[in-house]
């Protein structure tokens, strides 16, 4: 199976994440962020990526440090996981209906981070969560797991909905990517032969 652990240690914030590609959504999360616990919840159960992540961060400045590393932490522990990307099916998308919300999660494991980030939300918290902050997480992620991921909320306006919809959607869409496709077990998606680099 394809696993990874990592310890991700800073001045600022000391993480465990462990994970398990090939897993079945099994979670156990916590981060000291309520919300961020529940969207981390979410990923795990529909990627079905076991999860477990451990944050002991400086909340008594603020969330940034500790949902900005925690993406960092997970999505290199994605990259780790993945190992030499053979056989991966690579490209992935998905959308995500919430009630009256609808998001797109699109996904290319590429080895070249990128992040287009097309949410807005009009209000500045969710649960004890600063909205600003999604856009941190989203970044740490797809810049640690080499992935070019591009994430738009089409419509909606409820913000709880809509946070959760965008997760939801990169669960998704992490879950097809990953995935082995059979009739190229043996090799990189690449016609270069190789995934990373320069385009």
């Amino acid at each position: 199976m394809r696993k990874a652990s990592i310890n991700r240690k800073t001045n600022e914030t000391n993480i465990q994440v462990d994970l398990n590609l090939d897993g079945s959504g099994i979670y156990d999360v916590k981060t000291g962020i309520g919300f961020l616990d529940h969207m981390l919840e979410q990923l795990s159960r529909h990627s079905l990526i076991d999860l477990t992540v451990r944050c002991d961060g400086d909340l008594h400045i603020d969330g940034h440090h500790t949902t900005e590393d925690v993406g960092i932490a997970l999505g290199t522990a994605v990259k780790e996981a993945l190992g030499d990307l053979k056989g991966i099916t690579r490209y992935a998308h998905a959308y995500i209906p919430m009630d009256e919300t609808l998001t797109r999660a699109a996904l290319d494991i590429s080895g070249r981070p990128f992040l287009i980030f097309n949410i807005s939300f009009d209000r500045d918290k969710i649960g004890d969560m600063d909205t600003e902050l999604f856009e941190e997480w989203f970044r740490g992620f797809a810049f640690a797991a080499g992935a070019t991921l591009h994430m738009e909320n089409l419509y909606g306006k409820n913000n709880h909905h809509i946070i959760e919809s965008s997760f939801k959607a990169l669960a998704r869409a992490l879950r097809a990517s990953i995935e082995i496709d059979p009739r190229k077990a043996d090799s990189v998606p690449s016609t270069k032969g190789t995934l990373g680099g320069s385009l």
